[in-house]
């Protein structure tokens, strides 16, 4: 009988010592996740009785198999499926955390708010603001990207919003901006925590107004356009620090997507890895051209944090491809290809003399200091945690597992 048949109050028994050991291993995971239970067993000797299981499965530990009927009432809820969104098969993932933020990005999309994407370099922020406009009823219109770090500082406005023939020295005719360029579709501000203040109040008044003004210009125009923004910083801590001004930062954040680094994603590296060798190998005209990579140099890539994130990934499995004079990619090959992390080349003076104040963070210091020593010493042991123990002053190898683990190099 179904349990709905009965009510979903009703008490679940379920009986452990028919079948297997293994059957009744599944009935506990059972009775102690997904539908709560009594557990009882019974023998000649002692009849029956309650069977004793003295202890709960924590949610995170159940397998993910387990979450697939919540996450299709999830897309009912929203009246959406996942093929509904091709404009977000780009994202390669599979991991809980990209899973959530790839959905909180699917809602978003439909609404014409304005996005704030942050998140480190090469973690992919353009990707999910061209995935953002593609899945947008804005999707027919433009998409114009601005990175606001590589405007001169001078030229930021007429970049912007345009000039009219004759508003400045060299203005020999009219010129539209951006914004103007991106009427109906979505504008992408890259990098916005470089843009000049002066510039970040005439951004303010176009998003509270919907019209901007060419430089020269007597009059404003209407401009119906969604804004994107982005930042490798966190851009309230600029907004504490005084570097941007706090009415456009609530402005611009309405939508916060937070994308996380590689080293958060877990169980989506060797999905990336095996994409992107994939791109390497789809060129090739015969098998005999294809390159793989050795278990060792596969560790290597998952043993490494990573800084420059997906981008950083991407081209060096690009470099150790064309690093192999043969089909196999190597552990040597692999490793040539990684370039040196950029805290690796911090002096101890640089670790041990930052200044007190606003941004200083006594645990990510220590976090530094610890992966560093923990990279450089399962490096130079090639990999082996018994000598890298020796070699970091540690008692034991299972020691060294827990360090890894701390510190996400496991």
């Amino acid at each position: 009988k179904k349990r709905h048949e009965y009510g979903y109050d009703t008490e679940l028994v379920f009986h452990l010592s028919p079948g297997t050991p293994a059957m009744a291993a599944v009935w506990i995971l059972i009775a102690k996740t997904r539908f709560p239970a009594v557990l009882i067993e019974s023998s000649r000797e002692h009849g029956v009785r309650v069977a004793s299981v003295p202890f709960d499965i924590a949610v995170e530990y159940v397998p993910d198999l387990l979450r697939q009927a919540e996450r299709t009432l999830e897309r009912l809820a929203w009246g959406t499926a996942e093929n509904d969104f091709p404009a977000f098969a780009s994202i390669i993932h599979r991991s809980e955390i990209m899973h959530k933020v790839v959905t909180l990005a699917r809602r978003v999309a439909y609404r014409s708010m304005p996005v704030l994407i942050e998140g480190e370099s090469g973690t992919g922020k353009e990707l999910f603001a061209r995935a953002i406009h593609a899945a947008s009823p804005r999707c027919k219109k433009p998409m114009v990207v601005i990175n606001c770090g590589a405007i001169p500082a001078e030229l930021v406005e007429a970049e912007l919003f345009g000039h009219e023939k004759g508003a400045f020295t060299g203005a020999v005719g009219e010129r539209i901006g951006h914004f103007e360029a991106a009427d109906g579709g979505t504008i992408f501000l890259d990098e916005i925590g470089e843009l000049p203040k002066a510039m970040q109040v005439k951004l303010l008044r176009t998003l509270q107004e919907g019209e901007i003004k060419r430089i020269g210009a007597t009059k404003s125009k209407k401009v119906d356009i969604r804004v994107i923004a982005a930042t490798n910083r966190t851009l309230i801590d600029e907004v504490s620090a005084g570097t941007f001004r706090e009415d456009l930062f609530y402005r611009l954040a309405v939508a916060v997507i937070k994308l996380p680094p590689l080293r958060e994603r877990a169980g989506d590296m060797n999905l990336l890895i095996d994409v992107f060798l994939g791109q390497i190998n789809k060129p090739s005209s015969d098998r005999s051209g294809e390159k793989r990579f050795s278990v060792s140099a596969r560790n290597v890539l998952l043993q490494h944090r990573w800084p420059g994130n997906i981008r950083e990934l991407k081209n060096t499995i690009t470099r150790a491809a064309l690093l192999s004079i043969d089909g196999e990619v190597g552990e040597e090959e692999m490793r040539a290809a990684l370039l040196p992390a950029p805290h690796a080349e911090k002096s101890p003076e640089t670790i041990l003399d930052q200044p007190f104040g606003p941004g200083f963070d006594l645990q990510k210091i220590i976090n530094t200091v610890a992966v560093h020593y923990l990279e450089r010493g399962m490096a130079e042991n090639h990999n082996n945690k018994t000598n890298a123990a020796k070699t970091l002053g540690l008692p034991s190898y299972q020691t060294l597992t827990n360090w890894l683990k701390r510190y996400g190099l496991e």
